[in-house]
């Protein structure tokens, strides 16, 4: 998955986003704006988690939305 996809595609990307990490709110969401970065930060934030997990979990996410 090309992330530069993700940040131009957003408005179709939140809903899988939301649906994988449940805690990020639609506030959260419009913060992202699909920067990988600021994505693994509200991860970290909303799940207590660190920033080597937030990103393992990123890349699991990247795994199962290839396209």
């Amino acid at each position: 998955m090309n992330w530069d996809t993700v940040e131009g595609n957003w408005k179709q990307f939140q809903g899988k986003v939301k649906a994988q990490w449940g805690k990020l709110t639609d506030d959260h969401l419009d913060v992202i704006a699909g920067k990988r970065v600021e994505l693994a930060g509200k991860i970290q934030e909303a799940y207590g988690i660190t920033k080597d997990e937030a990103e393992k979990q990123i890349k699991s996410f990247e795994e199962m939305n290839k396209s």
